[in-house]
């Protein structure tokens, strides 16, 4: 019976020493979330970069979709006279035509292609509204002393982390 006692105590003793650990573990690493796209949307020369982008990208999409009506008035004129040209004559109209629809497609890529034009004029445009944000957002951690922020409506992901916590040249050195 005493040592049941005794042995009860032993525990008691134990969980109480856990339980404050336990406590200080949890409350070391403070994480919150934002929704970065929320907060894009209520930043104004955000909206007007995004209208202007949609402006730019509207007018491109059009002229292309003037070219190719070129190019199928081209085709068609061509189909009807075909039978009055001779050979030389009709191969310089299919090497014409071919030509412009090359010309058009290479329009097309050095508008809309990842390296093209309106993916760099969005950098231009949004990069440096997008650091603004990223840059509130780490300093509000550190002001409010969170280790951890991920964006909760996007895909990036974790957003700032506390460089204490970054446990990479751990595992480097142990797989070395």
């Amino acid at each position: 019976m005493k040592e049941q006692t005794f042995n009860l105590i032993k525990k008691a003793i134990l969980v109480l020493a856990l339980v404050p650990a336990f406590a200080l573990m949890v409350q070391a690493q403070r994480i919150a979330s934002v929704d970065v796209s929320r907060i894009l949307e209520s930043v104004n020369e955000y909206k007007a970069a995004g209208d202007e982008l949609d402006k730019m990208a509207a007018r491109w999409r059009q002229e292309i979709a003037q070219e190719y009506d070129k190019i199928k008035s081209l085709y068609n004129r061509f189909q009807a006279e075909q039978v009055l040209l001779s050979d030389e004559a009709r191969r310089q109209r299919e090497d014409e035509i071919v030509k412009k629809e090359s010309e058009v497609r290479e329009m097309q890529r050095k508008r809309f292609s990842p390296d093209g034009d309106l993916f760099q004029r969005r950098k231009e445009l949004v990069q440096p509204i997008q650091d603004r944000v990223y840059a509130a957002i780490e300093a509000y951690a550190k002001e409010r002393g969170y280790d951890f922020i991920f964006d909760k409506g996007g895909s990036a992901g974790m957003i700032f982390s506390n460089p204490q916590y970054d446990k990479t040249d751990d595992i480097i050195n142990r797989l070395k």
